[in-house]
């Protein structure tokens, strides 16, 4: 078993590996975002159907903030994994994204109000969802980018897995003021080390 060995439990990566390499089968045979995005959610409904293969240092809330933990980035930078980990009460700002993106639900779930920009820079509310275990979104520039994330759980971390078309924490992007008013940032990430996805050794 390729497993990562931590101090709360032993944890099989293989099919985190498993969904990175169909990923890039998939975005090396089609350019069209729409397929992409269809595709790709089949995919990452598969990984999260199952709560066993993802090692506990990315998925520990912090007490102050919401968590980006890289998970994996692709060596060209066409796509990056990370996990998301939201401790009770806490949200994003309204922000976009600028590449296309999947979400899914792990653990938990997570309260999605999305927003519309308009040519003048006023933003429009479009309505809020629940997404719940399981369950998988998309966002792009297409399709709808702008969007405010919080935990659905009022007393308890909720954890997701998001992929993008891009090395999202190094991608310059925007939050907004209610108004419309945006400011650019850059994410980062929350963590100096990714999962050891590639010591296939552990089977020999």
């Amino acid at each position: 078993m390729n497993a990562v060995t931590t101090i709360d439990r032993p944890v099989d990566t293989s099919r985190l590996r498993g969904f990175v390499t169909a990923l890039a089968d998939l975005i090396a045979c089609t350019r069209d975002e729409q397929a992409l995005l269809e595709s790709g959610r089949t995919l990452l409904a598969r990984l999260i159907a199952r709560d066993d293969w993802l090692p506990p240092e990315y998925a520990r809330p912090d007490p102050d903030r919401y968590q980006q933990y890289l998970l994996h980035c692709d060596s060209r930078e066409r796509f990056s994994i990370v996990s998301f980990v939201w401790g009770p009460g806490q949200s994003t700002p309204i922000h976009d994204h600028g590449v296309w993106g999947l979400v899914g639900v792990l653990r938990g779930s997570e309260q999605v109000e999305r927003f519309h920009r308009l040519p003048g820079g006023g933003l429009v509310a479009q309505g809020t969802d629940i997404l719940r275990e399981g369950e998988v979104d998309a966002v792009s520039p297409r399709i709808g980018d702008i969007h405010r994330v919080s935990n659905g759980r009022a007393d308890a971390p909720s954890v997701s897995i998001h992929v993008y078309g891009d090395n999202i924490g190094a991608v310059e992007r925007a939050t907004f003021t209610p108004d419309g008013t945006p400011k650019s940032f850059i994410s980062g990430y929350a963590n100096r080390v990714i999962p050891n996805l590639w010591d296939r050794s552990r089977n020999a």
